[in-house]
Formats: structure tokens, C-alpha cells, sequence
């Protein structure tokens, strides 16, 4: 055996350290959210302070934060939420849409990285059909997982475990979190006017109860999902 040849044991315990350095990324992220002040500058006034002296890239800078905060497990309801009250309901939505998407392919390439070795290496004959299929049919699986409000990063990393094909995945989630994200900021967006004009009495406007409307329709949104694929047996 010539001596730079590799065994499968040298793929193997490269497999585990690769696994080994993801876990304790994932951990640092959560100790980082959860044991630092970092979510203390996530407020609407904080980062609207920040993003005001951005001048022109503060879209991008906010899209960045956006992307950065996926990856380091910060609730996307959070980060969607302040897309909106800063930017409103409409360039909230296309800044948060594109700090989403960016943010789901580099966790998922984190999680392919650093994860897939190791998880093949774990997956037996029962879970490999699982695998196989996921692969075969990865934009479908992605949708739907996305429609019924599957938890984003969590899905953003394992994904990347799995043997779906990246542009599957990336195809399945910018159009499964379309809905909910316009639903989200446009909700949050319509609120923040009534907020800043003083105008109270924009609640009872048409727009308002649109805006709630959609929200309360958003949480409809799974059981329709399930209900549609129960009824033709997907």
C-alpha cells in the first residue's frame, strides 16, 4: 500500500472531526446569542440608529446581519420583525427575503461541510431510502417542509446533512418562505405606520385589518398544507 494512500479509517475519523468542529460552531453560536449582549443592539431603535449612518448600504449591511444571525440560530421571527419596522413593509420584505436566502445557503453548506461525511457514515439501510428519496425529490420536500413552518435554521443545517442537491433546496426555500415572509413584514410593516404617524385611527383602516387578515392566515397555512396533501395522498 503506497504510503499516501488513504483508508477508510483516515475517512473516517476526518468525517468526525469535521462533525466535531460543526457541533462546537453550533454551540458557540447558541452561548454567543444566549450569553452575550449581541441581542441587546437587535432592537428596532438600536439597529435603525446603525443602519441611519450605513446612508445607501444599509440595505446590504441589514441583509448581512440577517444572513449572519440565521447561521448563529437568532429567531428568524426576530430578524424578519425588524426588517419590517425599519424598512416597512415592502423593501422589508425584499431585504429580509434576500438576508433569508443568504443566510439559508451558507448554514447549508456549513451543515454539507462539515456534517455530510459524518452523517452518511451513521445512515443505515432503512434511513438511506429516506436519503435517496430526498435526493430524488428535494425541491418538493424543501416546499413543503418550508410551507408548514419546519424551524428555519435548524432545517438550513440539516438539509446540508442530507443528499439533496443545493439548487433543490435553494429553488424549494425561496419559494416556500415567500408567503409567510411578505404576510410577516407586511403585518408588522402596516403596524409600524400607524405606530409612527400618530394616527390612531388608521387601525380600523382597511389596510390594518388586510394586514391581520393575513397574519391570522398564516398560521392557516400548515393545516391547509396537510389537509391538501391528505386528500390526494402526496
Amino acid at each position: 500500500m503506497a504510503a499516501s494512500e488513504v483508508t477508510p479509517s483516515d475517512n473516517r475519523k476526518k468525517a468526525v472531526v469535521k462533525a466535531i468542529i460543526l457541533l462546537a460552531f453550533i454551540m458557540a453560536a447558541i452561548i454567543i446569542v444566549r450569553f452575550t449582549p449581541v441581542t441587546r443592539y437587535l432592537t428596532a431603535d438600536a439597529l435603525g440608529e446603525f443602519l441611519d449612518t450605513a446612508g445607501l448600504w444599509a440595505p446590504l449591511i441589514f441583509m448581512m446581519i440577517y444572513a449572519a444571525g440565521v447561521c448563529l440560530f437568532l429567531p428568524g421571527t426576530l430578524l424578519t420583525g425588524l426588517g419590517a419596522a425599519i424598512f416597512g413593509a415592502y423593501l422589508g420584505f425584499v431585504y429580509v427575503w434576500f438576508g433569508a436566502m443568504v443566510g439559508a445557503s451558507i448554514a447549508f453548506w456549513i451543515g454539507r461541510t462539515l456534517g455530510r461525511e459524518f452523517a452518511s457514515s451513521l445512515i443505515g439501510n432503512k434511513l438511506k431510502k429516506y436519503d435517496d428519496a430526498i435526493e430524488r425529490n428535494g425541491f418538493a420536500t424543501v416546499l413543503y417542509l418550508r410551507l408548514v413552518y419546519f424551524p428555519f435554521t435548524p432545517m438550513n443545517f440539516g438539509m446540508g446533512l442530507t443528499k439533496v442537491h443545493f439548487w433543490d433546496y435553494f429553488s424549494g426555500t425561496g419559494l416556500g418562505i415567500l408567503v409567510g415572509t411578505f404576510i410577516f413584514t407586511f403585518f408588522i410593516g402596516t403596524l409600524k405606520d400607524v405606530w409612527t404617524s400618530g394616527n390612531w385611527a388608521e387601525l380600523i383602516s382597511f389596510k390594518v385589518f388586510f394586514s391581520i387578515g393575513l397574519f391570522i392566515f398564516s398560521f392557516l397555512i400548515p393545516k391547509i398544507i396537510k389537509t391538501i396533501q391528505a386528500s390526494f395522498k402526496i
